[in-house]
C-alpha cells in the first residue's frame, strides 16, 4: 500500500514533505496536487523510475512528460528560451500552464522527444508541489494522474492510493484539487501554437 501522508494545503508539514522526498530519492513514483490536477513524480535522472511512470499512465515514448520547475530558472536551464520566449513564461507562470520547448543538454534524451528534442516543462501554481520541489532541491519529471483508457485525471488522493498502491510509493494528501489539466502551448517552433486548452486561458497570454 502507498504510503499516505496528509499535508496542509498551504503550508505542508516539512517533516512529511522530506519523507516524501526521500521516496523520491530511492526510485519511487509520488502523486502530488498541482493547480491543474494530481500528478505523478519522479526524480529527473531516474532511468528506471521514468519507464515506470510511462507504464503507469499507459504512455510510449513520443508522449512529452513534464519537467516540473520550481522557478524560471529552472526553466531557463532545462530548455532553450530567447526574449520573446522568455517575456511569455515570466507572465504565465507559475500557474497551469505546459510549455513546449527546445530541449537543452541538460535534459536526459529519454526524456524529451525523440525526434523533435522538445521537452514539456512548467512552474505550477500550488504551495505542496513549489514546496516539494523546494525540498526535493531539484526540478522532477511529471505527468497527469490520467489513469490509462481514461480523459480525466483523478482528484481523490485515497481514490488515487486504492487504484496505484501497488505503482505509487506515496501520495501526497493536500485535498481536492482543479479537474481541469493544463493549457498546452507549444513555443518550439516560429510562432506560438495552443496545443491543448485546459485551465488557463490563451488570451490572457495574447494567444487564440
Amino acid at each position: 500500500m502507498s504510503q499516505l501522508f496528509v499535508v496542509h494545503p498551504e503550508n505542508p508539514q516539512p517533516r512529511l514533505l522530506k519523507q516524501a522526498a526521500q521516496f523520491l530519492q530511492e526510485g519511487g513514483l509520488v502523486a502530488v496536487p498541482t493547480d491543474s490536477s494530481y500528478a505523478v513524480v519522479a526524480r529527473l535522472d531516474d532511468k528506471a523510475a521514468a519507464d515506470r511512470l510511462r507504464k503507469l499512465r499507459g504512455l510510449d515514448e513520443r508522449h512529452h512528460l513534464t519537467v516540473l520547475c520550481q522557478d524560471m530558472a529552472g526553466i531557463s536551464q532545462f530548455a532553450h528560451v530567447d526574449n520573446a520566449q522568455f517575456r511569455l513564461l515570466k507572465h504565465a507562470t507559475p500557474g497551469p500552464w505546459t510549455f513546449i520547448l527546445e530541449a537543452s543538454r541538460e535534459v536526459p534524451r529519454r526524456v524529451s522527444h525523440p525526434s523533435r528534442k522538445t521537452i514539456g516543462i512548467r512552474v505550477p501554481d500550488h504551495p505542496v508541489a513549489l514546496a516539494l520541489l523546494k525540498t526535493v532541491e531539484s526540478p522532477l519529471l511529471s505527468t497527469t494522474l490520467i489513469p490509462p483508457g481514461e480523459d480525466e485525471p483523478l482528484n481523490d488522493p485515497e481514490e488515487i492510493r486504492t487504484r496505484f498502491q501497488h505503482q505509487l510509493a506515496a501520495v501526497i494528501d493536500a485535498g481536492s484539487c482543479s479537474l481541469e489539466p493544463t493549457t498546452i502551448i507549444d513555443l518550439s517552433g516560429s510562432e506560438p501554437v495552443t496545443v491543448r486548452r485546459g485551465r488557463g486561458d490563451p488570451s490572457v497570454l495574447g494567444l487564440d
